[in-house]
């Protein structure tokens, strides 16, 4: 049984390009089907997340980050009587956008976009990927996802408003998404929050002492962990303490949202797209216990200057082959010189820079300075 504001199936306002049900999967089932299978989705698995291989291979890459966060978001949605389908597709689809070498890319990327007066959004880019990019179907372009996984997308994280976007007024840009949306992000916030951390301390970029300072609710949990496990090894006691985190997170999402539902008196789906603020949130203290831990982050993970070489390398080898192509349309694959002729260049080499894994961005600049030397 789904609670009255979840979102049922039998409601949806369906695709793009009307199809015929599927014998024995409903439509959410159906969108979560066709996500993984997308070759843009499998190409995550060579995005980096945080972490290049520099570091080690069992470090979390952009594919394994977003089956975390697909993970926690079921829980949650099954703990909240919510559309457990709807949510893992969104979960699933909601980093399909990322261009690779993580964060460092995709600011390099809209850099590059806005010298020339257009930009690089990741979740924009997720729905031209499911709308238009992808191409399984000789019928349409794209995935054909319905509209709420599309409405998804965009909403999960942001809300955007029709008169700076126009071209998404049909997503209901004036309300606020469903629950199954809403909770996209913050689940997000809670697997990169502790897989980071996990990641960091195993790259020997964070220490422990470092962690158990300045995280008071990593602290408290690895002071329990220590006094229950005393003769464990400390990477044993670190997990220990690390999953008691990601469980308070987890916990209290579920909890405050089922509160901040009652409190508002939301008894339908339609009730909750017109409530004038999101209901999905932590409690004010584990609110504050995140932004603690998110802070630590940027400053002592994403920041460090361990990590620098990475994203000078990232920034190097997008911005060569971004300006390359733009000089050189005719060494963009053919499908992409179509686009050329119906579009903005730079949109074209954008979508095309995107797409592409980490190792496939590197070998093509390799090749492509190979062949301006050649010229010159």
């Amino acid at each position: 049984m789904l609670a009255p504001y979840a979102v049922g199936v039998e409601d949806s306002r369906g695709r793009r390009y009307p199809e015929p049900s599927h014998p024995y999967r409903n439509l959410f089932q159906r969108d979560r089907d066709r996500v993984i299978h997308a070759r843009a989705f499998r190409r995550l698995e060579n995005k980096t997340q945080v972490f290049t291989r520099r570091y080690s291979d069992h470090f979390r890459t952009r594919l394994t980050h977003t089956m975390e966060v697909a993970q926690i978001s079921r829980t949650i949605a099954g703990a909240l009587d919510l559309n457990v389908d709807l949510v893992e597709a969104l979960a699933l689809v909601h980093d399909i956008g990322h261009p690779p070498f993580g964060h460092a890319g995709e600011r390099v990327l809209d850099l590059l976009m806005r010298e020339r007066g257009e930009f690089f959004d990741h979740n924009l880019q997720a729905l031209r990927t499911v709308e238009d990019l992808e191409l399984r179907y000789a019928r349409f372009r794209g995935l054909n996802l319905t509209f709420e996984v599309r409405e998804g997308i965009i909403k999960h994280s942001h809300d955007y408003s029709e008169a700076q976007h126009p071209e998404l007024a049909e997503y209901l840009l004036d309300l606020r998404p469903p629950l199954e949306a809403q909770l996209i992000d913050l689940t997000d916030e809670i697997a990169y929050s502790t897989a980071d951390m996990d990641d960091g301390f195993e790259a020997r970029l964070l220490r422990l002492s470092q962690i158990r300072k300045r995280v008071p609710v990593f602290e408290r949990y690895y002071v329990e962990a220590e006094a229950k496990y005393p003769d464990a090894p400390e990477k044993l006691k670190f997990n220990e303490a690390l999953k008691r985190v990601l469980n308070r997170f987890v916990t209290d999402l579920i909890e405050n949202t089922a509160r901040r539902v009652q409190q508002a008196g939301v008894t339908s789906l339609e009730e909750l797209r017109h409530f004038p603020e999101r209901l999905a949130g932590f409690s004010p203290e584990v609110e504050e216990e995140r932004r603690e831990a998110k802070s630590f982050l940027y400053e002592a993970l994403y920041n460090c200057k361990s990590l620098e070489p990475e994203k000078r390398k990232a920034e190097n080898v997008l911005t060569e082959v971004f300006n390359y192509l733009l000089s050189h349309p005719q060494a963009l694959p053919h499908g992409f010189q179509e686009r050329a002729q119906n579009e903005k260049l730079e949109r074209v080499v954008c979508d095309y820079i995107a797409g592409m894994t980490d190792h496939y961005a590197e070998d093509l600049r390799k090749k492509l300075m190979t062949g301006k030397k050649a010229e010159s």
